[in-house]
């Protein structure tokens, strides 16, 4: 499979500034196989070395943190040497050991003519010890779910992704191409972006078989839950976590603590919700009533929407029948809009770094999500199907004026001052929101 985080590896690899690199993401998301890959494409060697249950390898760290006794150690464990520059170490599940996390503030300062790399989940590491952590030792990335250009190459479209990055910002899809681009579309609301949930929908188009590994990802989820996070707190996490299929599928989708468990208020259940928020497995969307810069300092963080991020995991938590999807069946169009919207939102993470906000202006009007894009704030607003109606955003454009506004729906592409982004065009966002496609625009309008 080929995940576009590699290219950021690769840049890393190849920086005079490198300090060992951990690569965060939730549990099952590909991280093993990615640090596997990349060592076996771009190095001689890759000395492979995974910290959990195994008690031999976290006792290389216990003695002292002198990295080329460690490093000698290694290579013994492994029976062959560790050469710098021409083998990549890799630590994999490093955040069931403290200490090999604390020793990559040595390799930095020590011994940077090593090369290494780690995996852990975001859970724990967030929740690693605080003496334990390297600030400012090591650099970071995030591995997601594979979003739906790396579903695309995953079924074997690479000509297809390759012709919809060639075409010009004003230019729409040919009807053949995006009635395709639609069936696979919906293949990925029930698959999402795990590497094994995909790899098994492609292999099988079984959706028994795909839903037995989903529900295997969830268990897991839950036994980390169980096994980082104070007991006491386990079950706020666990219940949260549940909560949050049942609350984006109400009309007025703002999360509730008090609907998570009778009787548990906000500040019961605030520092669990902290940790599921850093561990990466949910996005929060906070409301804001004027969208100005810092979006921060107008947000309302009490009145927020929460996502999940992987779609097919909110399908399958929520019992969504992938029949009802495949057939466009509406007996599940409550629940369309939030999956939908969810699916859009882990596009985004994708390509922006950043908050999350969503406008509402009282009762009456309300925007899914505001970007931040350069010099802009973007309205963005989310049609599950075929839609030309955005009364709300044309309210909040009303109201606000914003130079660009964004409707993404299954609607080809089109617009000016409102780009209108296919749904599964909505990993090549930045080129449709260049300053070039109102220029390119513009001219044509004047040659006809």
């Amino acid at each position: 499979m080929k995940r576009n985080l590699l290219d950021k590896m690769k840049k890393w690899k190849n920086s005079e500034y490198r300090k060992p690199l951990i690569v965060k993401g939730v549990r099952q998301c590909g991280k093993t196989w990615l640090l596997r890959e990349f060592g076996a494409t771009f190095y001689e060697d890759a000395a492979y070395f995974n910290f959990e249950g195994n008690d031999d390898l976290g006792a290389r760290f216990e003695h002292d943190l002198d990295v080329r006794r460690i490093v000698t150690e290694l290579g013994i464990l492994r029976k062959k040497a560790i050469i710098p520059g021409k083998t990549l170490i890799i630590f994999d599940e490093i955040q069931f050991c403290n200490r090999a996390l604390t020793s990559l503030k040595y390799f930095c300062e020590n011994a940077p003519e090593y090369h290494v790399i780690c995996a852990g989940s975001l859970l724990g590491i967030a929740l690693s010890k605080p003496l334990s952590f390297p600030v400012g030792k090591v650099d970071f990335l995030t591995l997601l779910p594979m979003n739906f250009q790396e579903f695309l190459l995953a079924n074997g479209e690479e000509m297809l992704c390759e012709h919809l990055q060639d075409l010009k910002p004003n230019e729409k899809v040919s009807d053949l191409f995006a009635g395709k681009l639609e069936n696979y579309l919906r293949a990925y609301y029930i698959t999402g972006g795990m590497p094994e949930a995909v790899d098994t929908w492609i292999r099988t188009k079984d959706i028994e078989q795909l839903e037995t590994v989903q529900q295997q990802i969830l268990n897991s989820y839950e036994l980390d839950f169980a096994k980082h996070a104070p007991s006491k707190d386990f079950p706020k996490l666990s219940a949260i976590w549940r909560s949050i299929p049942l609350q984006l599928s109400k009309e007025n989708s703002k999360f509730i603590f008090s609907q998570v468990k009778k009787g548990w208020r906000a500040k019961d259940l605030e520092d669990a919700l902290e940790w599921l928020l850093s561990a990466g497995l949910v996005y929060k969307v906070a409301k804001i009533e004027k969208p100005f810069v810092p979006l921060s300092a107008y947000a309302d963080q009490t009145f927020f929407k929460l996502y999940l991020a992987d779609v097919g995991l909110l399908r399958k938590m929520a019992g969504v029948s992938a029949g009802h999807i495949l057939q466009k069946s509406d007996e599940y169009k409550e629940f369309k809009g939030a999956m939908v919207e969810n699916y859009v939102l882990c596009e985004m993470v994708n390509l922006y770094e950043a908050e999350w906000f969503y406008w509402k202006s009282g009762n009456t009007a309300e925007v899914d999500f505001i970007l931040r894009h350069d010099t802009d704030l973007i309205p963005v607003e989310v049609k599950s199907e075929r839609n030309d109606k955005a009364k709300s955003l044309a309210e909040y454009r009303k109201k606000y004026n914003p130079r660009i506004s964004v409707k993404t729906s299954m609607n080809n592409v089109g617009g000016g001052e409102v780009r209108l982004i296919p749904l599964y065009l909505l990993w090549q966002m930045n080129k449709y929101l260049s300053d070039d496609r109102t220029a390119v625009m513009s001219e044509s309008s004047g040659r006809n």
